[in-house]
């Protein structure tokens, strides 16, 4: 092999490479524009909905949590990729740009565009929230779970413990078909497609209590959680199925689903997840009437919590920090508020119930 040929032969394996690389670059540049026209934010809310409906009668019937195959099959796939990558196999890099397009290209007309799409605020009243509207909303919601938890089930411990997971799961789809018109005219998801993650123990540690996977439209679900926090996770990861991208609106769809809910397990994880919320909005202004508040616990409340901080105790470490992090970041990049702060969710709580 000459000189000459070797030169040419690399030449164009960087041309060939450079063509996709331009191409997703090209991806970026487009979606970034069509994230800023309404109409197009709206053909692709359209879009979801037909995708949603097919997707939940697809996959919705598999006893198992498809997406995480795919999920597994891709790790192998890029697995493959970097031992390929180390042997300098022919043509690994282009097969791997190429993917990149394909997988880039389907998650934002499956799911990208929609975290671009009005937000709730908008659809809310105006009003400027002051530290006494969230000390009293936490007041408020300390009596209704204390309200709440004498009604549901416990362990020989003394701790929460869900009764039936399905029938809350049924509740949520409920409760779905009754969300104020103000809000959403989104389709109500007609089938239950809830999986438990088959990466769940993992899940445990890297704190992530949920997920939704945007390929197959499933509500994945880490088993493992403690009981006060799963059903509000359920009505969470349900509410993206619904088409809210945007985890704070995800989390208030949750709630308002809860709301009038007659379900005792899931008013009482979601009024938590409520107190719980306003007492880390108030910590920074005025951590004395947060330990006032904790202080005024019920006893069976107080074991709760204890059990929840036992169980992140023991499942906390570096991995936690780093998706911590992770999912900050990627929050951050679409426009959210990041994984540590609740102020957004916060506000649109305060505006609902002003």
């Amino acid at each position: 092999m000459t000189k000459k040929y070797q030169v040419d032969t690399k030449k164009n394996l960087f041309l060939k490479n450079k063509f996709w690389a331009i191409i997703l670059v090209a991806q970026f540049s487009l979606f970034y524009i069509l994230s800023k026209i309404d109409a197009a934010v709206d053909l692709f809310n359209r879009l979801f909905e037909t995708k949603k409906a097919v997707h939940i009668l697809l996959f919705s019937k598999t006893g198992f949590s498809a997406g995480d195959v795919i999920y597994i099959l891709v790790s192998l796939y890029l697995i493959l990729m970097i031992v390929h990558l180390i042997k300098r196999k022919k043509g690994t890099v282009r097969q791997v740009m190429i993917f990149i397009n394909i997988v880039y290209f389907i998650y934002q007309c499956f799911w990208g565009m929609l975290y671009f799409q009005k937000p709730i605020i908008e659809k809310l009243q105006k009003k400027e929230i002051t530290e006494d509207d969230l000390k009293n909303l936490t007041i408020k919601y300390l009596k209704l779970c204390a309200e709440s938890r004498e009604k549901v089930s416990e362990d020989k411990a003394g701790i929460f413990v869900i009764d039936d997971l399905e029938k809350i799961e049924k509740e949520i789809l409920e409760q779905q078909k009754m969300l104020p018109a103000s809000i959403t005219t989104k389709k109500p998801v007609t089938a239950l497609s809830v999986k438990q993650s088959v990466f769940d123990r993992a899940m445990s540690f890297t704190g992530i209590l949920g997920y939704y996977n945007p390929f197959t439209a499933e509500a994945q679900y880490n088993a493992h959680l403690p009981h006060t926090q799963l059903p509000f996770t359920l009505a969470h990861e349900m509410s993206h199925q619904l088409g809210f991208a945007r985890e704070q609106e995800a989390s208030f769809v949750a709630y308002l689903c809860a709301k009038n809910s007659t379900n005792p397990d899931l008013q009482y994880s979601a009024r938590l997840y409520v107190l719980k919320s306003l007492l880390r909005s108030l910590s920074s202004k005025d951590n004395q009437f947060v330990k006032k508040i904790l202080s005024q616990f019920s006893h069976k409340m107080k074991r709760d919590r204890a059990s929840e901080l036992q169980f992140f105790r023991k499942h906390d470490g570096l991995v936690s920090e780093i998706f911590g992090i992770t999912n900050d970041l990627f929050l951050k990049s679409n426009q959210q508020d990041g994984s540590i702060t609740y102020s957004y969710f916060v506000t649109l709580l305060a505006l609902y119930e002003a």
